[in-house]
């Protein structure tokens, strides 16, 4: 009975749109309605300014880790902790209240594997910002990002956390469809300014 009101408590800590309510608040404006209509914390730095991006980025990497550790705190079980950190990032992806809508999901998996599995975020941090370095292209960077991280597990011997991480790449890669749509055409936006 625990193990299920963590889950849902976990994905309502997910669903929390940050984004929305720090561009709203911060700066008076929706985030959906600019940019790349994302709540994400790119879009709000590209919105309201890198301050209210970096303050977005913090919070939706916090409602990632959290849950995780308080999963650590109740069980041992790596499924139990899988299934912690799944539902943050849906109810990232999939808000309640956003109608069902909602980001992308990178910086609450950066929390999720930061609570669960440090090591293996770092490489894909690592690959991350060299992506971000070459071609200046955040969802790049994250698609990256998200394909290193399994591999570095499956090379750390993290097998346990290797089904979570490969669902939540899909499902990432699922959320980028329209940035990769873009980076095929030569259209997506680069972060850097031109």
């Amino acid at each position: 009975m625990v193990s299920i009101f963590w889950l849902i408590l976990s994905y309502l800590v997910g669903a929390m749109p940050f984004g929305l309510l720090v561009s709203t608040i911060g700066c008076g404006t929706d985030p959906r309605n600019h940019g790349s209509r994302n709540i994400g914390a790119t879009n709000v730095a590209r919105t309201c300014g890198v301050g209210y991006g970096v303050l977005t980025l913090v919070l939706d990497i916090a409602k990632g880790c959290l849950p995780v550790l308080g999963a650590t705190a109740i069980s041992d079980s790596l499924l139990f902790l899988s299934l912690t950190g799944l539902t943050t990032v849906l109810g990232h992806m999939y808000s309640v209240f956003l109608h069902g809508r909602g980001g992308k999901g990178v910086a609450t998996c950066v929390g999720v594997f930061l609570g669960a599995a440090p090591g293996p975020l770092l490489w894909g941090i690592a690959g991350f910002l060299a992506t971000l370095y070459w071609v200046g292209y955040v969802s790049l960077g994250s698609l990256v990002m998200v394909t290193v991280i399994p591999v570095a597990l499956l090379l750390t011997g993290c097998f346990g956390l290797l089904p979570m991480a490969l669902i939540v790449m899909v499902l990432i890669f699922w959320k980028h469809r329209d940035n990769i749509d873009r980076l095929r055409r030569g259209e997506e936006n680069s972060w850097r300014k031109k």
